[in-house]
């Protein structure tokens, strides 16, 4: 399967896709909660089917292994799914909650609503899994769901689009293949829900396109997540962890450390074992390994490699540029104010940093942006609490990484800069439902305190509300 054209959806059948979504809400409501289920069962199967087809593509964007495809794409979404079906019936439940003394006689009950028309767009760099994650929640809330994969990874879009138009009657989930173009035709039309993956920069541009309707969005972004390593920490652990969350998809994940954060006295001991985790994953010369990643296209590749005039190689720096491969890269006596410590770097190099006092790590982190993640590996738990109570970020791990991102039970989602909003299990539901609150009076009683005309309103209202 080589493309050698991308499709692009034209803007009128864009238009005609969202008014055919939202005339079909506004005629048949809210899908049942069994219809619910139903799409979501027929998706866990689409997937199935695909599931070797949707591997090769991942190969083909981004050479991922097999392995690494399974477990970061497709495996999470079985996962997900499973995980929606399994507690969708009490998520779904109208819920109960208290009435003030003062109302008596009224009950009162939270309902889940689903928005309406919501829009997903998708990033690159887990092409499979970060387009249809969010509709995972967005069809368990009740919304019609249009999903926008990134034209970047194209083999990827024309098999999630193929996938969608077979799987799915286009008025439920809908699928726009496309650029910039098709991007901005989307944001122009009228949804009820935009939920975006990407760059600060564009979810910029998401969010003013946003505004001007008062569409609600969640921003999913990325940032200079920091790895902290104490001194007290187990480093030959530490380093296979931080490895791993590193070269994950070549470094091409919004979540992996993009710079190390290590106690001074122990940063001499750290890297060598940082230097034998790569050889051991990956060998001698990743840049010409099948199991490592390629980076997505020429543009990135440039960027990537400007970054290595940065600070001393201390390891690494082989290229492959007829592959669009980076080998592993560790950076040693990189200044703050250099380019590489200033971007979200998002592929295999890694700068490593280091620090004297916990106090003077925490103040470093929170000199910069809001992360998305946040790492530490120590095994104090004073440490912990300093590092835990005083920076804020999106979500992360202690003496590990990226695993957070994998469980239903943990929200995920930025802070400032890195992002607005939340997702993954119930999480999900809740972004894409509105909750809408109703409180039912008797007509069984009138109490006439409540009404302007009563001569002992005030001073009775005011007992009551103490």
């Amino acid at each position: 399967m080589i493309l050698n054209s991308m499709n692009e959806t034209p803007a009128g059948e864009i238009s005609a896709i969202v008014k055919r979504q939202k005339e079909w809400f506004a005629s048949e409501g809210p899908l049942a909660l069994e219809a619910r289920v139903e799409l979501l069962r027929k998706l866990k199967s689409a997937i199935k089917t695909n599931e070797q087809v949707l591997l090769e593509a991942l190969r083909l964007d981004l050479n991922k292994h097999v392995d690494e495809a399974f477990t970061t794409e497709i495996g999470i979404l079985y996962q997900e799914i499973n995980h929606t079906l399994k507690h969708l019936k009490k998520w779904a439940k109208p819920k109960r909650v208290k009435t003030p003394f003062i109302f008596i006689g009224a009950k009162s009950r939270i309902i889940p609503e689903p928005y309406g028309t919501a829009l997903i767009i998708a990033p690159w760099n887990y092409p499979v899994q970060l387009a249809l994650a969010p509709a995972i929640g967005a069809i368990a809330a009740g919304n019609t769901v249009v999903i926008k994969p990134s034209e970047l990874t194209p083999h990827v879009a024309v098999t999630v689009a193929k996938l969608i138009r077979e799987t799915f009657d286009p008025r439920a989930v809908a699928v726009v293949e496309g650029g910039i173009e098709s991007s901005q035709t989307l944001l122009s039309e009228p949804f009820d829900y935009i939920f975006f993956t990407g760059s600060v920069a564009v979810g910029r541009t998401i969010m003013a396109a946003a505004a001007k309707q008062l569409i609600p969005v969640t921003l999913e972004l990325g940032g200079k997540s920091p790895c902290i390593v104490h001194e007290d920490a187990n480093l030959k652990l530490a380093a296979r962890r931080i490895i791993y969350g590193k070269l994950t998809n070549a470094g091409q994940t919004c979540v992996a450390p993009d710079y190390i954060l290590v106690h001074e006295r122990v940063k001499d001991a750290l890297i060598p074992e940082l230097i034998a985790a790569i050889e051991q994953y990956y060998g001698q010369d990743p840049a010409n390994s099948d199991r490592f990643g390629k980076i997505v296209n020429e543009r990135h590749f440039k960027r990537l490699t400007a970054y290595l005039t940065n600070g001393r190689i201390r390891y690494g720096c082989k290229l492959n540029e007829a592959a669009l491969k980076i080998g592993p890269t560790l950076l040693e006596d990189v200044a703050w104010d250099e380019p590489v410590m200033e971007d979200e770097i998002f592929g295999p190099i890694l700068p490593i940093m280091t620090y004297s006092s916990i106090e003077e790590a925490v103040k470093l982190v929170n000199g910069r942006p809001k992360p998305l993640a946040l790492y530490l590996f120590t095994e104090s738990r004073e440490a912990e609490e300093k590092v835990l109570g005083r920076i804020s970020f999106g979500g992360g791990c202690v003496n590990d990484t990226l695993l957070h991102l994998g469980t239903p039970y943990l929200p995920f989602g930025g802070v400032g800069e890195s992002g607005i909003g939340s997702y993954h299990g119930e999480s999900s539901f809740q972004t894409f439902s509105h909750y809408k609150s109703v409180l039912k009076q008797t007509t069984r009683f009138d109490l006439p305190l409540r009404y302007p005309a009563e001569k002992s309103r005030i001073e009775m209202l005011r007992k009551a509300m103490k």
